[in-house]
């Protein structure tokens, strides 16, 4: 589990408020902080950056993409073979697999298909010579700049043989035809989070919550310990950092031995989807 440890001494921090400067600010003060002698520098965007986006069990990916908004067919003749697209967005592999169980059609010549999961993809080429189907569908796929999508070319053989680059350009062609003018939605992949807030920060940490845009808040009083309630919800990978740069900086509650802040000592901020968990505490 990674883990980082917030200096237990600062005398006088602000609320980072977020903007494009909150990094700066955050390295800066524990720069100058002596109690940790600005070890907690190491928390740059880009260390929080690569921890956060770390690869997970999930095939999708961080960042935003575009996929389709349901599912889209096409159909031509090309030599009196019948060639059909069918193409669909599907979040994992199984649901690709899935998805070519139900269209392909078993009385058909061939049912050749391609996908693309992020960085994961596959195709394949049913019987048709080696790289004239799968691989011109996948090229279709990544020329149409469309993620997390699954199309498959059903094709009823019509007695004329149309050679390997005929093939090529007949599955690569309606594969292309068939995404074209489809329709497309932005996607950005949301992470469960949870923080365990002290009571008296609830209105503080909700008003980030809010400035984030995160969804699907609820509160869990069991999981918390003392004096502290579970705050979970959903966030976008992309928003991640910025809230974490601010929460580095939260002023939290005075310590009754010395009135001094404390940072986190009851305060954790988990990122439980990731590979390893980050934890301000």
């Amino acid at each position: 589990m990674a883990a980082v440890r917030i200096a237990p001494r600062l005398r006088s921090l602000p609320l980072l408020l977020p903007g494009p400067d909150a990094a700066a600010t955050a390295a800066a003060v524990h720069r100058s902080c002596s109690s940790c002698g600005g070890s907690l520098a190491a928390l740059a965007p880009a260390r929080l950056r690569a921890m956060s986006s770390s690869s997970s069990s999930s095939s999708v990916s961080p960042s935003p993409y575009t996929t389709l908004v349901g599912r889209v067919s096409c159909e031509r003749e090309i030599k009196k073979s019948k060639f059909i697209a069918i193409a669909a967005p599907v979040p994992d592999e199984r649901a690709a697999m899935s998805f070519l169980n139900e269209v392909s059609d078993p009385r058909a010549t061939h049912n050749c298909w391609a996908y693309k999961l992020g960085e994961q993809f596959r195709y394949n080429d049913d019987g048709e010579p080696s790289s004239t189907a799968g691989k011109p569908i996948y090229s279709a796929i990544i020329s149409s700049g469309i993620d997390m999508v699954m199309v498959v070319v059903i094709r009823y053989f019509g007695g004329i043989k149309l050679g390997t680059g005929g093939l090529v350009r007949a599955y690569g062609g309606v594969a292309s035809e068939c995404l074209k003018d489809a329709p497309t939605c932005l996607v950005k992949p949301k992470a469960r989070v949870g923080m365990e807030v002290p009571f008296d920060l609830l209105g503080t940490v909700y008003h980030q919550l809010q400035h984030y845009q995160a969804e699907d808040i609820k509160q869990d009083y069991d999981t918390g310990k003392d004096g502290t309630v579970m705050v979970m919800f959903k966030l976008e990978y992309e928003k991640i950092e910025n809230l974490g740069n601010a929460a580095l900086l939260l002023p939290l509650k005075y310590s009754a031995f010395d009135s001094t802040i404390v940072l986190s000592s009851n305060f954790r901020l988990e990122f439980p989807n990731v590979n390893g968990r980050i934890m301000f505490y």
